[in-house]
């Protein structure tokens, strides 16, 4: 029987628990990349409220990517220092830390021309893959346990592996095989540059849109990574996060596909969605395969919620998912004081 406050052991991963905090975009870093106090206030928080990890919000591996603003980045050597503290103040309460990589789109340097998959040269793609390898290794320097490589929600992975956005004829496109080259790319690098790591990817089980990827064609890329070896595999969906979501009514809406997925690939599953409910999680969890449960949400409106659903305090979130969250400043809940 697995429980979910429990230790568990992944490859380069100890979590004291089996609650993730979903990558959560703040939006609140400098135009010069720098980090706010506002930004270390907020992982001290999540840290402190008994998560099993943290994953840090969307993290670009590029200095030119402008697809929206107040992006952290791990682009540089000169940031190693400011994410090494981030990451000490995540360790402290005995969390590991992993850092979401992430493109919004490639801009070509000449000109900042924002450049889509179809047309982007075959030494672009392979500088794509440069980026993701080379922030990996910073995100290693930095004190970080793992990465995940976002591949969800359609930016510019996303984007690359979707049939919606990729018509090209080459070895990068053309096929399911193809458009999942560039994963495979970046993960080889990362390992072979940072093979401490834990790997992970964020995926969307659908695209939901005509011509993108469906399900049957996001599981087996998933069966394709898992077979490369990747550590682990969170399931996620393209668009906003659904509102109205209600405790044991509409609760964890990607758990078939994750479930699924669980069953057909040996890999670690991750679950993110409209977990609401102490007791629909711990049934997910004994009813499938599925190893991890991951909230955003539900965390910007009780930093704490691991703490008080382990203690007794607390049986569901109070979140009503109204997402006004993302209207306000760092995504915080409008309903929270202070």
């Amino acid at each position: 029987m697995k429980r979910i406050f429990e230790p568990v052991r992944l490859k380069n991963l100890n979590m004291k628990n089996r609650l993730v905090r979903s990558a959560t975009w703040e939006g609140i870093a400098r135009p010069d990349e720098s980090l706010t106090e506002e930004t270390y206030g907020i992982y001290e928080e999540l840290a402190k409220g008994g998560v099993g990890a943290v994953i840090t919000g969307f993290t670009s591996v590029a200095s030119n990517d402008f697809y929206f603003g107040g992006m952290m980045r791990l682009s540089s050597d000169d940031l190693i220092p400011q994410y090494k503290r981030l990451t000490d103040i995540i360790h402290r309460e005995g969390c590991p830390a992993v850092a979401q990589l992430a493109l919004g789109a490639y801009y070509r340097p000449e000109g900042n021309v924002q450049v889509e998959p179809d047309r982007m040269k075959a030494d672009e793609i392979r500088h794509v893959i440069e980026l993701f390898v080379g922030a990996a290794v910073r995100a290693r320097r930095a004190g970080f346990d793992g990465v995940q490589i976002h591949a969800a929600h359609f930016f510019f992975l996303s984007r690359f592996i979707s049939p919606a956005a990729n018509h090209r004829e080459d070895a990068y496109g053309g096929s399911t095989e193809k458009r999942t080259r560039i994963l495979l790319e970046i993960l080889r690098g990362i390992w072979e540059k940072a093979p401490e790591l834990h790997v992970t990817v964020k995926i969307n089980s659908s695209d939901f849109t005509y011509g993108g990827l469906d399900e049957e064609e996001s599981l087996a890329i998933c069966r394709m990574l898992a077979d490369a070896g990747i550590d682990s595999i969170e399931v996620s969906g393209n668009g906003t996060s659904v509102g109205g979501i209600k405790p044991h009514v509409n609760e964890a809406y990607f758990a078939e596909f994750a479930a699924r997925l669980a069953e057909e690939a040996n890999v670690p599953v991750m679950l993110v969605g409209g977990l609401r409910s102490l007791d629909t999680m711990e049934n997910i969890l004994n009813q499938t395969r599925i190893e991890l449960l991951s909230l955003s949400r539900p965390l910007l409106c009780e930093p704490d919620l691991p703490n008080r659903l382990r203690e007794g305090g607390a049986a569901e979130s109070r979140c009503v998912s109204c997402n006004q969250c993302y209207s306000s400043r760092a995504h915080r809940c409008v309903f929270r004081k202070g």
